[in-house]
């Protein structure tokens, strides 16, 4: 299963625009308090759109209590811009394991204090140096698309489920004959 962690996420839009791919994914959503903002807020349910509502996430009081309760039950990668190895340098095809990708809060990151005792699995986006990171969804997104693809997208759907297979070339052909 693929398991994001969010360590004290500040920006609700971030976190509903997460909460939005962990639904199109199935991945499992930690949040780690405190967090900047309320679930209730109508930021969070704009981002998330209708869809928060089918994600599963678990609100944890803080760091220690996210360790006490997944210690052990899966292999945890931590994502921050002083990591030395690129997010694709790792395999992430066993179907079996528990991942957890674990982000940083949008101001500071990650304290380093969390990140040395796993300095192995620290992992960074490559960049150029004329910006400090990317947006946390977005490197959420990027992060959870490069572990399906190792895993063959999982069980995803491949097509548009709501139209049919031709919608496109359908479009193109009645405009034609008009």
């Amino acid at each position: 299963m693929i398991n994001v962690v969010l360590f004290e996420p500040e920006i609700p839009g971030n976190t509903g625009n997460i909460m939005r791919t962990c639904v199109a994914t199935n991945t499992k959503l930690h949040l780690i308090k405190p967090l900047g903002f309320s679930l209730d807020e109508k930021y969070i349910r704009r981002s998330g759109v209708n869809y928060i509502d089918n994600c599963e996430y678990i609100v944890y009081e803080n760091w220690e209590d996210f360790i006490n309760k997944n210690a052990n039950k899966g292999t945890f990668y931590f994502l921050t811009r002083y990591g030395h190895k690129p997010h694709t340098s790792f395999d992430y095809s066993n179907k079996e394991e528990n991942l957890y990708f674990i982000f940083g809060k949008e101001s500071t990151g990650i304290p380093r204090e969390l990140l040395a005792p796993y300095i192995d699995k620290c992992m960074r986006m490559p960049m150029t140096d004329k910006v400090r990171a990317l947006n946390l969804s977005n490197t959420v997104a990027i992060m959870v698309y490069e572990v399906l693809r190792q895993q063959n997208y999982n069980d995803l759907l491949r097509e548009e489920p709501h139209k049919s297979k031709d919608f496109i070339l359908d479009g193109i052909e009645e405009n034609s004959n008009k």
